[in-house]
């Protein structure tokens, strides 16, 4: 390889958790000009000897940088970075959130987002807003009757973006789908039938503590009771990252 090739790959090999973390590093590369547009990517096998890693891992991760046009292929030369490698959308898809880690770092980006449109929703929402969330609150059933809870999880949350009355953070929030929490990583298939229960039963306090401050114009409140339950699923995941070290 040549020695920009060489300079690539050994960055690379220096980062960790490099299963779920090539595209980002790549990606960071590209962005911060270190890989320049036009310039060659090293090839997928300089790539798997450099990490270690699968000849699929390596393919997965510049599929994800060809989707969000970062790189470009060309037919027997190899992968280059695009002459114009800003990415002209933002998008979270299932090959990104490969590790709990993952996971948490969409929580972390979800309460900052979520904290401010519940305030807003507070100060904004009208009587349909209220229907609409009211109508949502049904992902406890879901769990308790042995579903998983990610589309009726997913819908009301939404139903918070919506009522900040800026289209904004709707389209925003589209962009994670009911991936937000992958079902690989929610563990609620070993949970035994208590503990499913339970689990049902706190996510109903607090989705009925954010809809009801919500419904009463409490903006501070509605701040505290979005933080409050985030916080708390990321407590969660952080235990079972803990636990499967």
């Amino acid at each position: 390889m040549a020695d920009k090739d060489n300079a690539v790959v050994n960055t690379i090999q220096q980062a960790p958790n490099l299963r779920s973390n090539l595209a980002d590093m790549l990606t960071a590369q590209i962005e911060s000009g270190d890989l320049k547009p036009g310039q060659r990517l090293p090839t997928e096998q300089a790539i798997m000897t450099a990490t270690g890693v699968s000849r699929t891992i390596v393919r997965e991760a510049l599929a994800a940088l060809r989707a969000k046009g970062l790189i470009t292929t060309r037919q027997g030369l190899g992968a280059f970075v695009s002459n114009d490698p800003t990415p002209r959308s933002f998008s979270i898809i299932p090959n990104d959130l490969q590790s709990i880690d993952e996971v948490l770092r969409v929580l972390e980006l979800r309460m900052g987002i979520e904290y401010e449109a519940a305030g807003l929703a507070a100060l904004r929402r009208t009587q349909e807003d209220i229907d609409r969330m009211q109508d949502r609150l049904d992902a406890d059933k879901a769990l308790e009757e042995g579903g998983y809870g990610a589309q009726e999880d997913y819908a009301f949350h939404r139903s918070i973006l919506v009522a900040t009355q800026n289209s904004y953070y709707g389209r925003l929030f589209d962009t994670f789908g009911n991936i937000m929490v992958p079902r690989q990583w929610a563990r609620l298939d070993k949970m035994a039938s208590a503990e499913r229960k339970r689990h049902a039963a706190r996510m109903r306090r607090e989705h009925h503590a954010i809809f009801a401050a919500i419904r009463d114009r409490d903006e501070p409140a509605a701040r505290r009771a979005i933080r409050s339950h985030l916080s708390k699923s990321a407590a969660r995941f952080e235990e079972l990252r803990d636990a499967t070290a």
